[in-house]
């Protein structure tokens, strides 16, 4: 059967949602979803939701075991089958059942089934068709990426969706990747009562950070309890019985009861019937600013698969700036890349948004580093209490504007928001220098930085701005 729409969009997932949801709100556009698993995507069931929900409880009593008083009141350790039951009521039971209204309401259409392109403007869902009359939007995300590393496929390995979403507690976990699902699992499961090897092949965890953040991760990690090898690669994996043991090039072996994959993701692309377009079925599906695909402006990716941000809330901003050129808008993505704010979940956190300092130097700004105490203020001392901790603010000395800041500390995840502002608006540091930092709060950051800033520069910051 074929039946016709303004806007067809190919996954459920927070982008897909999103974008679905503003076209219908803005206007009388029709609009088809169409999804082939759990309407609310991977962040919901198997990703940022789950993983968060195992993480709390062990950050929760670690900041409390920080307080005086409170410490005294805490007489026994977490409870696992709570923590689990509370995992499985955030993920609702792997039941999309509580997702459906809010499309519902809004009066778009949901179609169950994989979809694929079938030409121009069509999108095949089992034997219906459904033909756009203005635009597709490809919005099926990513999937965990598995390496071929001898023995791997044959391992029983998991992936993102399997370890967050575990009934039990892996006896003997080995974690391979360093990055955020890699650590952040291993932290999880690590409180939880797992013994924890996690295996990097690069010289630090969070490469992608600054250094200290996944010095401070590591740190965190060991005190935990987890065995951590880095600057080494698996060489093979086998599988024997309930044992599964990964050979590193190093000539070491780690043996464990499970294997989690977390080195990367890989666009979902294959079977998306791209060739039917004429475009290739590998890699990420490229957009321009607007989030169309080049040569074919009836066509947008948003989110995970066109590689530009693999985060939900670049995801949720790319659907909104291509929902609005959809209705005829000017609009651009001017912010997903490095605009976008990013935080790891461990204790300590790291948040952090815009360049590192070894990037911003890369691009050959003239770049210069604010470090503090994450935890060096009055507001430090009623949270994060004695916790380890680091601030860096990253500055454009030729411009006195932020090029990025990082937080490592206990639950600075909102600190981020203002440093986002700072950075994608291009605050001048003269400007900043009269936002006045509450007190007694942590957020007295911000004064202790520009504090520093002016004594480097040798100059008041309370000038003209």
């Amino acid at each position: 059967m074929e039946r016709q729409f303004d806007v067809v969009v190919i996954g459920a997932g927070p982008a897909g949602e999103v974008l679905a949801g503003r076209v219908r709100d803005r206007s009388e556009k029709t609009v088809a979803i169409v999804e082939r698993e759990l309407v609310g995507g991977e962040c919901s069931f198997y990703a940022c939701m789950p993983s968060k929900s195992l993480l709390r409880p062990a950050e929760a009593l670690h900041e409390a075991r920080r307080i005086p008083g409170a410490a005294e009141a805490i007489t026994g350790e977490l409870d696992v089958p709570a923590v689990l039951s509370r995992r499985d009521e955030v993920i609702h039971n792997l039941d999309d059942d509580s997702q459906l209204p809010w499309l519902q309401e809004r009066g778009v259409e949901l179609v169950r089934g994989a979809g694929r392109l079938g030409g121009e403007r069509r999108v095949r869902v089992g034997e219906d068709v459904l033909v756009a009359r203005e635009a597709i939007v490809v919005a099926v995300g990513s999937s965990a990426l598995f390496p071929p590393i001898p023995g791997l496929a044959e391992a029983d390995a998991w992936s993102n969706r399997q370890i967050t979403t575990s009934r039990s507690v892996p006896p003997k976990l080995i974690v391979l990747g360093g990055g955020a699902v890699g650590v952040e699992m291993a932290q999880a499961w690590s409180s939880l009562g797992s013994r924890v090897t996690l295996i990097e092949a690069l010289d630090r965890l969070l490469a992608k950070e600054e250094p200290f953040a996944g010095e401070l991760v590591a740190d965190s990690l060991r005190e935990a309890g987890a065995e951590i090898h880095l600057g080494v690669k698996a060489s093979s994996v086998e599988r024997d019985g309930p044992k599964v043991t990964v050979a590193l090039e190093s000539g070491q072996a780690v043996t464990g009861s499970h294997l989690l994959v977390a080195i990367g993701r890989t666009p979902r692309t294959e079977g998306l019937g791209l060739e039917t377009v004429g475009l290739t079925g590998e890699g990420y599906l490229k957009v321009d600013d607007q989030l169309q695909v080049p040569g074919h402006r009836w066509l947008y990716a948003i989110g995970d698969v066109n590689g530009r941000s693999l985060l939900t809330h670049s995801g949720k901003y790319q659907a909104r700036v291509a929902a609005d050129v959809i209705l005829g808008e000017s609009a651009s993505a001017l912010s997903d890349r490095t605009g976008a704010p990013r935080v790891v979940f461990t204790d300590p956190q790291v948040a952090a948004v815009g360049l590192t300092l070894e990037q911003a130097r890369e691009q050959g700004r003239t770049a210069i580093a604010i470090d503090l105490d994450t935890e060096g203020t009055a507001g430090g001392s009623f949270v994060g209490r004695g916790a380890e901790g680091k601030t860096r603010f990253v500055v454009d000395e030729s411009r006195d504007v932020l090029l990025g800041v990082t937080f490592v500390g206990p639950e600075v995840a909102d600190f981020l928001q203002a440093a986002t502002i700072a950075t994608v608006a291009e605050v001048p540091v003269r400007r900043l220098a009269h936002a006045i930092a509450p007190f007694p709060t942590r957020s007295e950051l911000w004064l202790q930085f520009v504090e520093a800033y002016e004594a480097r520069r040798g100059v008041s910051m309370h000038g003209d701005a």
